[in-house]
């Protein structure tokens, strides 16, 4: 089977469960998160092995699981404790699990810090997708459904449009220490396909399914700053691969290498399509 066929026939399979997944919400959609968070976790602390460190694994899979869940039983009323609370107790466990698995001479700092970040980064990076699916400007599953396809398609037409723009024109490299293939004309390309898309997102999506209305320029804004997130989330996880050597995170998906492979753009896009959409009267003005 060619790497092209394995592609189309994992997106045919994977695109429905997903936007059924979001469609449904709750526990559903939870789940999912949790599974992709902590398959996310684990890649991670298998590249960070390669690179010499030592991550708790079983510790770190199961916190980076759990979390989304977490936060879906906030949602519904089940599960109250304050965010600081719930992240000194993460830490505590992380700690405590370090003092006993690992002692003095199996580099506990290290290990606690490994296992933090790649909770932090494959699942935590991840929940914000529960969290615009039930955004309060989100009001039932069709606009919350709408409203987190806003950064999920930009971030395939940013990943898409830099690839197609980069092979066709691209003539300087962009980073060539962190990720070789990559190009300044590529990485425009991604930025201008994203604001157009945004701008036709916004108009013919947002606005008439989720009644959320977004002024051109804000719209173009937002999918340039889209665009950038989601090209330094690349850029990282080609970093973090570089250290260790490796060239993919795994190869569960066929076709695409890893989780972190997949969605690694996606990581960085999710956070920073929240934050504007939270708080609007200071980075986002012009959504009403």
């Amino acid at each position: 089977m060619s790497n092209l066929t394995a592609r189309i026939l994992f997106a045919v399979v994977a695109i429905p469960v997903v936007l059924g997944a979001v469609w449904v919400g709750g526990v559903v959609l939870a789940l999912l998160l949790a599974a992709a968070g902590a398959l996310g976790a684990w890649e991670y602390y298998r590249i960070a092995r390669e690179a010499g460190h030592t991550p708790l694994v079983p510790l770190g899979i199961g916190i980076a699981f759990l979390l989304p869940l977490a936060l879906h039983l906030y949602r519904v009323g089940r599960f109250e404790p304050p965010t600081l609370a719930l992240g000194a107790a993460v830490l505590i466990v992380i700690f405590a699990t370090s003092i006993f698995a690992r002692g003095p001479e199996g580099r506990p700092i290290g290990a606690a810090a490994t296992t933090l970040f790649g909770i932090a980064y494959a699942s935590g990076l991840l929940a914000f997708a529960y969290g615009l699916r039930y955004h309060t400007y989100a009001v039932g599953a069709r606009a919350g459904t709408v409203l987190l396809f806003y950064p999920l398609a930009l971030t395939w037409i940013s990943d898409t449009g830099a690839y197609a723009v980069g092979r066709a024109v691209g003539r300087h490299k962009l980073i060539p220490a962190v990720s070789p293939g990559k190009t300044v004309e590529g990485a425009v390309g991604a930025l201008v396909l994203c604001a157009i898309l945004s701008w036709v997102y916004a108009r013919w999506l947002l606005a008439p399914l989720a009644l959320l209305g977004v002024r051109p320029g804000t719209a173009v804004l937002f999918g340039i700053v889209l665009s950038v997130a989601v090209q330094l989330g690349d850029l990282v996880e080609s970093l973090i691969k570089r250290e260790a050597g490796v060239k993919d995170s795994s190869h569960l998906i066929p076709g695409h290498g890893g989780v972190l492979d997949r969605l690694d753009g996606m990581l960085f896009a999710l956070p920073v399509a929240y934050l504007f959409l939270t708080y609007p009267h200071v980075l986002f003005p012009a959504i009403r």
